[in-house]
């Protein structure tokens, strides 16, 4: 029989379930990953701090992946990793502690969506309208760009984490590895039907939202693509849309998969595994495929390794 306990402060983790055996394999895996994501991050975001050549509105624009991607998993794989060493019957957390956690990997969850928005909207300027390019993306634009990028997100995620800390809760047990809104009004034996339907209606719009500005984007740039005879411009789209479209699709279908899965019930330990992965798995290619693909950064490392070589 199940016990009740009301608004308790307390709450526990069920956390991945994993072998003894696979304990120490599945800890380095991931600490690994952390150390990769940060490392890798923090690096993209020095470079294009020191090097005025990318003082550029792409870039910084794109500066906000890495600064989402270190928080999203700072705050979300650090305490996996102690969980993994734990019992389940240790691994406990307060209930506020919860809330911050599932704030910021709802956040880091749209915030992706939204980065990648404006990014395509730079790119379909520079693109479509080059001549207009510097006109339009002025030092203003780009810090409107990156606010409404923000600050949408925490609106939306205000509202949804908003309508669960309302509830009160009954039970103690997160059926998760880490805390996230559902998990979260899962807790309360309240009527949750608001909650479902402004889940419902937030992850429609946000998804309609992002595919549709992405495929609109990309329908007009390759209309340019094809009507102009332009062969430097049809490159530069080539390798820069390329760069953008990649970071986009890792993202999407990373976050398909844990959308997908929730409707598998019997499946659970692989939709855990999931929405770890959708974490790790932008966090630690976004700067590797843009930085790789970049001339500018390329030229830059290859700078810096030559002039080390010198000295």
């Amino acid at each position: 029989m199940e016990n009740f306990t009301l608004n308790s402060d307390t709450l526990q983790l069920e956390g991945l379930k994993v072998t003894q055996v696979s304990v120490y394999p599945f800890f380095l895996f991931f600490l690994l990953s952390y150390i990769l994501i940060i490392l890798a991050n923090l690096g993209i975001l020095v470079l294009i701090f020191i090097d005025k050549n990318l003082h550029q509105p792409m870039y910084l624009l794109f500066c906000n992946l890495p600064v989402n991607d270190i928080v999203g998993n700072s705050i979300m794989l650090p305490r996996l990793l102690s969980d993994i060493l734990r019992p389940p019957s240790e691994r406990l957390i307060s209930y506020y502690e919860c809330v911050l956690q599932a704030f910021t990997t709802h956040i880091y969850g749209t915030t992706s969506h939204t980065i990648l928005m404006i990014m395509a909207f730079d790119r379909y300027v520079a693109i479509c309208n080059p001549l207009r390019y510097a006109a339009i993306m002025t030092s203003n634009m780009v810090v409107k760009l990156t606010v409404s990028a923000w600050g949408v997100a925490f609106v939306l995620v205000g509202i949804l984490l908003g309508l669960t800390i309302r509830l009160n809760r009954c039970r103690t047990l997160i059926t998760n590895p880490f805390c996230d809104n559902a998990s979260l009004f899962k807790l309360s034996c309240e009527s949750v039907f608001i909650n479902n339907i402004y889940g419902l209606t937030f992850t429609v719009v946000l998804f309609s939202a992002s595919i549709g500005s992405i495929v609109l984007t990309y329908a007009k740039i390759t209309v340019v693509c094809v009507t102009s005879k332009n062969q430097s411009l049809n490159s530069k789209a080539l390798k820069t849309c390329s760069t953008h479209l990649c970071l986009y699709l890792i993202m999407l279908c990373s976050g398909m998969i844990v959308i997908t899965l929730h409707r598998f019930p019997q499946y659970s330990d692989y939709r855990k595994l999931s929405a770890i992965l959708f974490h790790v798995i932008p966090g630690s290619l976004n700067p590797l495929i843009y930085g790789i693909q970049s001339r500018e950064i390329r030229t830059f490392l290859s700078k810096l390794i030559h002039s080390r070589k010198v000295s």
